[in-house]
């Protein structure tokens, strides 16, 4: 609990700065409208590219242990999106954001600091292989079912293309190309180039997530509580636990088990409010699933911590 609370702790105060400004009337909806339109279309990108052009995915790279975890967070995608669409009457697209929350936990804000401490330095390369494929995987299952969605009922030719066009538009699936291009070319990012992109990535959490408080303040969960209540569910629930299963399954080592599993615990990661906002659809279920799954997730993550040992 203790290394929990220095992690979680600023990022609600954050969260809770932005609520109570917006709240007192001294910014406005538009002015907040702005912020996460920075976030989510310039910074959180170029924090994906660089990300991903600075990691050596070779490292600590175990087929069976990625397999054990994005196994888990597809289950957990699957089950929010048909459980949002047949058991509470969903628009498809609603089901898509559910699934999505379900889908993206917080592999970075979250997940490395408590791997660090709960397991030690020494253990973070494989949770950083992880962390390096979380937004391409996610991004492109969530944007591809979004837009299949979208452009149903237009023929399977024409729908891919559709999927394919827009994706390729997408600001988070540029941001990972790029990065992987980086990555995979080698090139060089020029020094004055990667100070003013740095200047850029350091902006980007925190103003996503004062942007995601004033948000709030729009979004509140009245009338939403139950669904809510089932994406925090599948989120922290399915996923680790499919993980668990998986990895135990497969005769995963304990360090790669505890990676797979730790990560799995987390909560619902702020750029599924991102993805919601961009869709404009269950924005208020996703803000809402953010905050409640990370308040949620300690006793969680507190269960799996003492069951991987």
């Amino acid at each position: 609990m203790g290394a929990f609370l220095p992690v979680v702790v600023p990022i609600f105060l954050v969260v809770g700065y932005g609520y109570l400004v917006v709240r007192l009337g001294l910014m406005s909806d538009a002015a907040i409208d702005g912020l996460m339109r920075f976030a989510g279309n310039f910074a959180i990108p170029i924090l994906l590219a660089l990300g991903i052009a600075t990691l050596d995915l070779s490292a600590n790279f175990d087929l069976a242990m990625l397999t054990s975890f994005y196994g888990g967070a597809i289950a957990a995608f699957v089950v929010g999106l048909f459980g949002t669409r047949f058991l509470f009457g969903r628009p498809w697209e609603d089901a898509a954001v559910v699934g999505f929350c379900a889908l993206f936990s917080n592999t970075v804000m979250v997940g490395l600091p408590i791997v660090e401490r709960a397991h030690g330095a020494e253990e973070l390369g494989r949770s950083i292989v992880i962390v390096s494929l979380h937004a391409p995987i996610c991004y492109t299952l969530g944007v591809a079912v979004m837009e299949g969605i979208r452009n149903s009922g237009r023929g399977v030719g024409r729908t891919v293309l559709r999927v394919l066009a827009s994706m390729a538009r997408n600001p988070f699936i540029i941001g990972i190309s790029v990065g992987f291009a980086l990555n995979l070319s080698g090139l060089p990012i020029p020094s004055m180039a990667r100070d003013a992109l740095d200047m850029m990535v350091r902006a980007a959490l925190p103003v996503a997530l004062f942007g995601l408080g004033g948000m709030l303040v729009r979004y509140r969960p009245e009338g939403d509580l139950r669904l809510i209540a089932f994406a925090c569910a599948v989120s922290l629930l399915v996923h680790p636990a499919v993980a668990w299963a998986l990895g135990r399954g497969a005769g995963l080592d304990p360090a790669a088990l505890r990676a797979a599993v730790t990560i799995a615990a987390m909560p619902v990661g702020l750029n599924a409010f991102l993805f919601a906002e961009h869709y404009g659809r269950a924005r208020r279920v996703a803000a809402s699933t953010v905050l409640f799954s990370t308040i949620l997730s300690f006793t969680g993550v507190l269960f799996w911590l003492t069951v991987l040992g």
